[in-house]
This record gives C-alpha cells, structure tokens and sequence, in this order.
C-alpha cells in the first residue's frame, strides 16, 4: 500500500524548503499540486521532474475518494499547497479524512505555516491561542466576531491586502480601538514586515500606507 505525505512549501524564500520535502517530491508517484504553474517554478528550481495533478478546493470534493484509492493501490501521492502547509486555509482536510476512512496512511511533514512566526514576532502572549485563518465573508461574520470579542486568548486571523483595512476597522469595532494587534506581511520574502500597536494605529497606519501581500493578524486576548 502507498501512503499520502502532507509537504509543506516556503511561504516565501524558496531556502525555506526541507531537504526531506525535496527527496519526497523527487521520489513520490505524483504531485497533487494546489496550482500546477506555481508548484512548476517551485519543481524547475529543485529539479524536480515528478508528474503533477491539480488538486484544489474546487475538484476536491470530486477526486479525494478517488485519489485514496490510487493510494490504497501502490502508489505515494504527496499533497502540496500554493505556499505553506496543505489543509491549513487551503486545500488538503477533505483528501486527509478519505484516506483515514479508507485506512490509508497520512505522512505530514513539518515546514512551513504562515501563522507561526507572525505569532512569535507579535510580542503577545502565545502560550494559548486560537487560530481563526480567514473569517466568512458574509453570512455568521459578524456573529463570529462577537463571539471572539470575548475571547482571552491570543488570536491569530489570515487576510488579503484588499480586506486587511476592512477586517482591522471590524475588529476594533467589536474588540475596542485600544486592544493590542500585530499584522505581518510578505513572511520570508524580501519585503517582510510587521506593525504592532492598537488596532486603531492599525488602521491609520495601513491607511496611510497600500496594503500589499499577504497578511497575517494577531490579536491580544479580552483581559480577565
């Protein structure tokens, strides 16, 4: 029986990928790969010739059951995402369950996950935290951030450049202008940057200057 192995990809700078994540993507049967173009230049610069197939939040429903029984056939499938670790706000959770159900073994490796060390860079407490990735767009937002106003452990929430002011305005809405936050952005890449201060500082900060890249929140926790 094959097995599935979870590789996690840099978030950034490409010297970020393991050697072990190398040898398994040299030596496993196929890719499954969230973007083939973007796994294809991250392949071409470890000379990595192995056969992709695109996997992605869009087929995965359709091809998760079908993908574990290749692996319950022989073969080794290794799961990458467009940066960071699979199933972590991106495609991977519903391929995992098929193969557990079908008792097909999982690998995941260690690597990189965007979150961690804007957590660590943040300066607030990360002894307990909670992961929220992207909060929904529409329906339960709101109710969802009322829930979290209240929450006193450290929180840590993914956004994209076009949301980042709208998502820091909601947050002081329902959190207070004064709570603590730290956002990152471009983690590991060459223009990597992180903002501390109140949410409200936030706001004018990120006013001011265009939000570019990718952004990772992280929010102090209600006091007790």
């Amino acid at each position: 029986m094959g097995k599935l192995v979870v590789v996690p990809t840099p978030v950034g700078n490409l010297e970020d990928m393991t050697l072990r994540a190398i040898n398994v993507l040299k030596s496993c049967d196929l890719i499954l790969a969230e973007d083939t173009r973007t796994t294809g230049f991250l392949l071409k610069h470890f000379g990595i010739e192995t056969r992709m197939q695109s996997h992605h939040k869009f087929n995965e429903h359709q091809t998760s059951i079908y993908i574990a029984e290749r692996i319950k056939g022989g073969e080794t499938v290794a799961l990458v995402s467009d940066a960071g670790t699979p199933a972590i706000s991106d495609p991977g959770f519903l391929l995992v369950r098929a193969c557990v159900e079908e008792d097909v073994e999982v690998e995941c490796l260690p690597g990189a996950t965007a979150f961690v060390p804007a957590l660590v860079m943040s300066g607030l407490p990360n002894d307990r935290f909670c992961f929220e990735g992207f909060l929904p767009q529409k329906k339960g937002r709101q109710t969802r951030l009322k829930e979290l106003a209240e929450e006193s452990r450290t929180m840590v929430f993914y956004e994209s450049p076009y949301r980042i002011v709208k998502m820091i305005t909601q947050l002081a809405e329902f959190m207070g202008t004064d709570r603590k936050a730290s956002v990152s952005r471009e983690i590991s890449k060459i223009f990597e940057e992180t903002i501390r201060g109140t949410l409200s500082e936030l706001i004018e900060h990120f006013t001011a200057h265009e939000p570019k890249g990718e952004f990772v929140i992280v929010v102090e926790g209600k006091s007790k």
